[in-house]
């Protein structure tokens, strides 16, 4: 599985399957890696995956994360050997403990030990009963992974880390922590707009949906952060280390830093300028690995 190009992170809910498969579509013929897709309360990312698979020949399609509190360890290891065969060895299966709304508020499920809960998880994968036909190759775990002990899990027991929300410098602290090995799959939020006011604006409407959530607070206080940069939506210093704003240029910056401090793969999610939901085409399309 080759990954090493850029890749894309977005939610695809707002398309219907038609255009999801034009999406999915474009964005390999534009050269773009693998498409991450994200689990919360919409569609199921193993169904959407199976689906895109069918439809698209070099893709890799990856969660973003999936949420282990919503599987056991045998279903999990099905999907995981299922897909991997069906798609011809383009899934890579990301798994993440989520967030204590999520799983407790939500699901009901007790959320009181989430990396015991992972360690256990991936332990009974690797023993659970699969009798399908088996992949030609394994496909690869990532575990959603912001603070040291969940990264130093993901060298263990997985292949690797997918951090969200995070800057270069966090890149460079998991890549201290995972070694050489994994890999390392950070995601970057990027907005192609140059007016200050209104990137941050837009940033701060994404970021509403996750500055409450502990997991996130704990990871952006290890940078520096204080509950001062958590109000009112976030200070400009949050949404600047969050997102990457302005040109092309700008742009290309953030993502060559991750490179730099030591990503294997960046997975780029982009923001629409006008506020809207769903990918933005038009820097998807400036972006485009095979163009440039």
């Amino acid at each position: 599985m080759d990954i090493s190009r850029l890749g894309v992170w977005t939610f695809l809910d707002t398309l219907s399957p038609r255009d999801a498969v034009e999406f999915a579509r474009k964005l390999e013929k534009w050269g773009y890696s693998a498409l991450w897709m994200p689990e919360a309360v919409g569609r199921d990312p193993f169904a959407v995956h199976s689906f895109l698979a069918a439809q698209t020949s070099k893709l890799v399609l990856a969660t973003g994360i999936a949420n282990i509190y919503a599987r056991d360890a045998m279903t999990t290891r099905a999907l995981q050997q299922t897909l991997a065969e069906l798609s011809e060895g383009r899934f890579l299966l990301g798994l993440g403990v989520s967030h204590k709304p999520m799983v407790a508020d939500l699901r009901g499920h007790d959320y009181s030990k989430p990396l015991t809960t992972m360690r256990q998880m991936l332990e009974a994968m690797k023993k659970a009963l699969y009798l399908g036909p088996p992949p030609a190759a394994e496909a690869p775990i990532v575990i959603g992974a912001l603070q040291p002990k969940m990264l130093a899990l993901s060298a263990e027991l997985a292949q690797g880390a997918h951090p969200y929300n995070t800057p270069p410098e966090h890149t460079s602290r998991a890549r201290e922590i995972l070694g050489s090995g994994p890999l390392l799959c950070p995601e970057q939020k990027a907005i192609l707009v140059k007016d200050a006011a209104q990137a941050r604006a837009l940033g701060r409407q994404h970021l509403a949906t996750y500055i409450g959530l502990p997991n996130y607070r704990k990871c952006w206080r290890s940078l520096g952060f204080s509950d001062e940069d958590f109000a009112a939506g976030g200070s400009d210093r949050l949404i600047d280390t969050v997102f990457v704003w302005g040109d092309e240029t700008a742009i290309a910056s953030r993502l060559q830093a991750h490179r730099d401090a030591g990503a294997d793969h960046v997975c780029m999610q982009p923001i629409r300028s006008d506020g809207q939901l769903g990918p933005d085409l038009d820097l998807l399309a400036a972006f485009a690995p095979e163009k440039n």
